[in-house]
């Protein structure tokens, strides 16, 4: 097996990747990322080399050029036949050729083909993208340079003869990341998954601070930062003018706007959140789930942290509320034939059969349970919430996002992807189509508050009829060039993209208006700004607002009954005038300046990215093959020999990834063994796992232990006019919120729940069953505290 990472020559000798060096710009909430990589042909021939690596999905690429010595040929936006036909005709004939493309199945898959690299030749080659940072539970924004490109599971393809994919024991290069972020907020702090040098600021304000990566850091796995703002949920709105050259009247020749609402909901509608609802969760059984959480001697599989998330969330439903469960692989299978009713007897056979749950059901094909849960019919006055968790990524991700859009007015999707190279195309689009919302889980991050964040987002009613209404001044207009908006969470951002035409000679200022129902309530949020264009910002607004209106059109083409051909043509034209990606263009530049064609034949690389590191087979069950991770572009490349079972990539017609054998997944796919789940060992889940589907716990041995006391102890502090439930239950709330402060996330439903079967129950002596619990608990919570 080849240990060695960049391109491989037949001889084994490596063109590796000998540097990275990445610069992101952060203005407010948006990103420009600037990657450069640095590769050398060390073979005796020339070389065309194909790189396939990850985006995020809504990432905006306007920029992509190669340096050649002294040249620099700067790539253009082009239809993506013509762009393929140019790029071959040029390599043909001997010429350097560059062509940057997008997965047609999948938004967050990239392709580079760099053509005629002469024997010792050096190609420098620079990406640039742009994108919004999405808004974490904490209100902290992120941002995440993908290092992991998973396979694109697809079911019994024959593949025979296909070099494949070796692991890399080694990477021998490192990266280098500079960060620089301006605001009109104050900058509270930056975090990141790996080390970085110190934060520097240049303001006295606090609003412009430089920071970089540790020296020497190795990529290999994601880069993720965490960016804090004092005033994270401050509205704003953002004028960028327009292109100088481009035509007046066109996006890029007009002033583009961005608003940035943060809705906030009235308090007497939040203070009840919605007790019903229907309930389904569909949980990735495929193999690579028996892969680990993070790289960390502590980490759980995420088999594991799936069955402690839906023991939580089992614990954390409202009674009366309908639930399911769906697990699926190469197959799917449900708890129950359809969604039952929630109640002690239901939860207590649906938590016996989450204990026995393992990544046992091969590979990723999530179409086909979605297809069986949207032919259920919906319960009347009972909202469909989907919950979906896939560590994966699927090869038809179009075909996926087409059916739950057609079903967004029967339900909500909340989308969690879980580990490193998790399809952000999937799991976004997913959420933006179904209405919900999306979470990802990597590092040492854990599950339960982020799913339990997507909980509270579930139980929130649904807003309905929203409008969005402009006040501007006469002889200016405002056209939304984002698509309506469907779906609002309290507190949660939502981005507006707009054109404005014409110009007024008065006022300079305009209005945004949100208006909605939440509960029959009508509500307003209203927005001030001026329309005067800020500084230069590089047309990174308009870029991100034709990517927007790209999106949109991309999916009415699939539309049925759209006028495919007409459509394609509106995004060609678009793409091309702002200069940004889609699935049918490219980006292509070819070396015209070339003095000399390159001669003798040409070895072509199809090079599949390779294995992040061998640790993540390492970390799977021992005696399984494990889910490929791949290391993108920014990572290096390894390809070995031929052999009778190999993994397959076909970029240009489906990017599909598939074995020879229709037996074996590429994902982990040996049947595992049904195994009893371990104890818990975090003592919250323990608390939790005893509690009743009414909200109350039984005083018992077990309740006693996860206090650290014996039955006899417990029992002997309590009064004799208060119930054995009553007593448990409060203890159980002063536990929780004495030495549990810092997991409320977590137990907050379940603390709900207890607090209203408490109040329900009308105890005597409530005030001295709180004192008695502290005493002997050790601790002092006041009745307020714990809702009672």
């Amino acid at each position: 097996m080849v240990n060695c990472c960049g391109l491989v020559s037949e001889k084994n000798e490596p063109v590796p990747l000998k540097s990275i060096s990445v610069e992101l710009q952060v203005r407010d909430h948006v990103a420009s990322v600037s990657s450069c990589l640095q590769y050398v042909n060390e073979e005796e021939r020339p070389l065309e080399a194909v790189f396939v690596f990850p985006l995020p999905a809504d990432a905006a690429v306007c920029h992509f050029s190669a340096r050649i010595g002294e040249q620099e040929i700067v790539a253009e936006v082009q239809d993506k036949q013509s762009a393929r036909d140019q790029y071959d005709d040029a390599v043909s004939s001997g010429q350097q050729a560059f062509l940057l493309e997008e997965s047609e199945e999948s938004s967050d898959v990239f392709k580079l083909s760099v053509g005629c690299l002469s024997p010792g030749q050096k190609a420098s080659i620079t990406i640039v993208y742009i994108i919004e940072l999405s808004v974490q539970a904490d209100d902290a924004l992120r941002f995440c340079l993908p290092a992991v490109l998973n396979p694109r599971y697809t079911p019994a393809v024959s593949a025979a003869g296909v070099p494949e994919v070796s692991s890399a024991s080694v990477i021998p290069y490192t990266l280098s990341l500079s960060v620089e972020v301006r605001s009109s907020d104050r900058i509270s702090k930056l975090e990141s998954s790996c080390p970085l040098d110190p934060l520097e600021f240049l303001d006295a304000q606090h609003t412009h601070a430089t920071v970089n990566l540790t020296a020497g850091h190795r990529f290999d796995k994601d880069v993720e930062l965490f960016l804090y703002y004092e005033n994270s949920h401050q509205p704003s709105a953002v004028v960028e003018a327009g292109a100088s050259a481009a035509p007046s009247g066109s996006l890029m020749g007009d002033p583009a706007l961005m608003i940035s609402l943060y809705p906030e909901f009235p308090a007497d509608v939040m203070s009840s959140l919605a007790s019903r609802g229907e309930f389904i969760f569909v949980v990735d059984r495929s193999g690579s789930m028996d892969c680990q959480m993070h790289h960390g001697n502590d980490a759980q599989m995420r088999i594991e942290s799936a069955r402690d998330t839906l023991l939580l969330l089992l614990k954390s439903l409202p009674m009366g509320c309908y639930f399911n469960i769906y697990g699926f692989g190469s197959h799917f299978e449900s708890f129950f034939p359809q969604s039952v009713v929630y109640s002690e007897d239901t939860m207590e056979e649906a938590l016996k059969r989450v204990k026995s749950m393992s990544a046992d059901m091969g590979g990723t094909e999530i179409l086909q349970p979605l297809k069986h849960i949207y032919s259920q019919p919906c319960y009347p006055d009972h909202p469909r919430q989907l919950f979906i968790f896939t560590d994966g990524e699927v090869w038809n991700t179009k075909e996926v996002l087409d059916l739950v859009k057609s079903h967004v007015y029967s339900h909500r999707c909340f989308s969690f992807g879980i580990g490193e190279g998790a399809s952000t195309a999937l799991i976004t689009g997913m959420a933006r189509e179904g209405s919900g919302h999306a979470q990802f889980i990597t590092g040492t991050d854990r599950m339960q508050p982020k799913v339990m964040q997507s909980l509270r987002f579930a139980l929130q009613p649904a807003v309905d009829n929203i409008s969005v209404d402009w006040t501007v001044p006469e002889g200016v207009t405002v056209d939304m060039l984002s698509p309506s908006i469907n779906t609002l969470f309290q507190g949660q951002r939502a981005l507006i993209y707009a054109q404005i035409k014409g110009q007024s000679s008065g006022k300079k200022e305009g209005a945004v208006t949100v208006k909605y129902k939440l509960k029959d309530q009508p509500v307003t949020n209203q927005l001030q700004f001026t329309l005067q264009p800020t500084e230069d910002t590089g047309l990174t607004i308009h870029r991100l607002a034709a990517r927007s209106v790209i999106r949109s059109l991309e999916l009415e083409e699939r539309a049925e009954g759209a006028d495919a051909e007409n459509v394609r043509k509106r995004i060609v034209e678009l793409s091309v005038q702002a200069g940004v990606s889609s699935a049918h263009t490219a980006f292509i530049g070819i070396n015209k300046d070339h003095n000399q064609t390159v001669k003798g034949p040409l070895l072509q690389r199809r090079v599949p990215v390779a294995h992040m590191l061998q640790m993540s087979m390492m970390q799977c069950q021992p005696m399984r093959t494990c889910a490929l991770g791949f290391p993108s572009l920014f990572s290096g490349m390894v390809v070995q020999r031929a052999r009778p079972m190999a993994l397959q990539m076909d970029f240009d017609s489906t990017m599909h990834y598939s074995m020879a054998s229709s037996n074996s997944m590429i994902e982990c796919d040996d049947e595992s063994d049904q195994t009893e789940a371990e104890p818990l060992k975090d003592p919250v889940l323990q608390l939790v796992s005893l509690q009743k589907a009414t909200g109350c716990w039984e005083l018992n041995a077990s309740l006693a232990a996860v206090f650290g006391k014996t039955e006899d102890e417990v029992n002997n502090q309590k009064t004799a006019q208060v119930d054995g439930s009553v007593w448990a239950t409060v203890l159980a709330l002063i536990w929780l919120y004495a030495f549990k402060s810092d997991q409320q996330v977590e137990w907050q439903f379940v603390a709900m729940k207890a607090a209203s079967w408490v109040r329900s129950q009308k105890p005597d002596s409530l005030s001295q069953c709180v004192c008695d619990g502290n005493a002997l608990l050790g601790c002092q919570v006041t009745e307020d505290m714990l809702g009672i």
